[in-house]
């Protein structure tokens, strides 16, 4: 598993990570303060507070591909 935390600013910044994550076939969750909640969910996004930063833990070892394609995300 690794983890890392990522600023979303924006509508679109929220549909393209979502878009992104889609694509891979492994979990990957976002922490914000209590709450967990699926990735791929849009709404689960929204539900998160997204001004201060997202930890994303991804369930994969093999996740090198998807790090690099969110790094424009990472803080």
């Amino acid at each position: 598993m690794k983890t890392v935390n990522i600023m979303l600013n924006s509508i679109n910044d929220v549909k393209t990570f979502v878009n992104v994550v889609s694509k891979y076939d492994f979990d990957v969750d976002l922490t914000s303060e209590r709450y967990v909640v699926d990735a791929k969910s849009i709404m689960g996004i929204f539900s998160l507070d997204l001004s201060k930063p997202i930890k994303v833990e991804v369930h994969s070892d093999d996740c090198e591909a998807f790090l690099s394609e969110i790094k424009p995300f990472t803080v």
